[in-house]
Formats: C-alpha cells, structure tokens, sequence
C-alpha cells in the first residue's frame, strides 16, 4: 500500500509542477495497456492486430501533425491550459479504428481543444489518399472549441458545428459511419445522444463512447439494440490519473 500511494504522490507532485492541464489531461500509455488497446481494436474491428499496430505507429511518427498541434497550441489564448508535448493516450486507438474501418462519416460530440478532432482528421486523411475519402462532423457547444483542428489539411476533413449536441445530432443530413460520445457525460445526455443518433446510422455503423469507466449507457444500448459491446480501459504512464478508455458498440 505504502509503495503504491508513494508512486501516485511522485506522480502528483511532478505533475503540478510539470504540467499545465487543470482538465483533460494527456499522457502516454504504458507498454502493455498500448498492447492492450491494439487488441482491443484488432478484435472490433477484424483487422489483424499487427496491422492495428503499424496503424498506432503511424500516428506516432507524423511529426507534421505534432508540429501543428505544438504550433497551434502555442499560439492559442489557451495556451496556458495545455502542455507543450503532444500526447494521445487513448486516442491512438481512435485513430486506428478509423483507419480500420474506413468510415465516410465520422460524427463526434465534445471537442474541447480539438486534440482528438486532429486524430481523426490525421486518419481521415490517410484514408482519402488510399481512396476512401471521409469526414468528421464535431459537435461542440463551446463557441471556442476546435481550434486545434482549424488549419489544414486537417480543417479540410472536419465539419466543426456549435450547438447542442441532440439538436446537431437531429440535423444532420449524411448516414453516420461512426459515432463517438464525447460531450457531457452525465448519464441522462449520453443516453439522448445514442438514441439520437440510432437513426442516423448506416449499416455496420459503430458506436464508441469516451466515458466508459463511468457509466454502462453504450453496453445497455448495445444490449437493447442487438449489438455486441466491448471496452477498453487505459493505464496512463507516468500520471496521477488514473485514465478512462473506449467502450465500442458494433
């Protein structure tokens, strides 16, 4: 026990005084939960988990992308909110998702700086240059939000849209490919937002939820609706927090 709570204090400590981040919060993954999450979505999404890996990889050698999120970071009003090192976490394995799976449309809620709207355009890109073009609509109520993802290329794949979450959802004129709840995550609005959404799907569509160590509404859902559901939970290296995961609907 003592071992333990001393590992979560260094971490804390180095924390507050290495890291600008009051929410959000962005690390690495340890070696084995980043393994882990290869599987995760090598069985999701039917891919050989070799190919998963050399999708992870690929994130973390574009340095164009790092480049431009270090860049824009360090020039936004917000700058003071956000660490200076790119990190994904979890969001590799939605990169990788969207590399699998090839969607067309790709619709997330929550976008906050735009760090994951980044990750999905990144693979959205790569996607169209092997011929299967797509795009991300990202939902935010936050007229501020986005701003990571507001310079090309990436900007010329993203469809960022400011307003509520249900409302957007319903006005949506494209069949939805991928689904990722990211916004409020009380239990009531995530469950608004899957029932929203179910008639915007197409055929084959997957749903993810970023909020899966907290609630059980995607895997209920999932359940009523006839799918299968499995989730993935994150261990963060290095950080006092102790991470969130992906909960995956197909």
């Amino acid at each position: 026990m003592a071992r333990h709570d001393a590992g979560v204090i260094g971490s804390s400590v180095r924390w507050l005084f290495t890291s600008r981040e009051h929410h959000n919060y962005t690390y690495e993954l340890t070696k084995l939960s980043r393994e882990h999450l290869a599987w995760f979505v090598s069985i999701t999404c039917a891919v050989p988990v070799a190919t998963v890996r050399g999708y992870m990889d690929e994130l973390d050698n574009d340095e164009a992308l790092r480049d431009h999120i270090t860049s824009a970071t360090a020039a936004s009003a917000r700058r003071g909110l956000a660490d200076k090192q790119v990190r994904y976490a979890r969001r590799i394995g939605w990169y990788a998702i969207v590399r699998a799976k090839r969607p067309a449309h790709v619709v997330e809620t929550g976008v906050d700086k735009g760090l994951g709207t980044c990750v999905l355009a990144a693979a959205l890109l790569r996607n169209t240059a092997e011929g299967s073009p797509g795009r991300v609509t990202s939902l935010d109520i936050n007229p501020e939000a986005g701003y990571l993802a507001s310079i090309a290329p990436w900007s010329e794949v993203v469809d960022l849209v400011i307003g509520d979450s249900i409302a957007s959802i319903g006005a949506l004129d494209r069949k939805v490919d991928m689904f990722l709840h990211d916004s409020n995550h009380h239990v009531a609005h995530e469950r608004r937002e899957f029932r929203a959404v179910e008639p915007k799907l197409a055929p084959g569509a997957l749903l993810l939820t970023d909020n899966v160590t907290v609630t059980n509404v995607l895997a209920e859902h999932a359940e009523r609706t006839g799918r299968r559901f499995l989730a993935y939970r994150e261990t963060p290296a290095k950080h006092w927090y102790a991470g969130d995961g992906i909960g995956l609907a197909w």
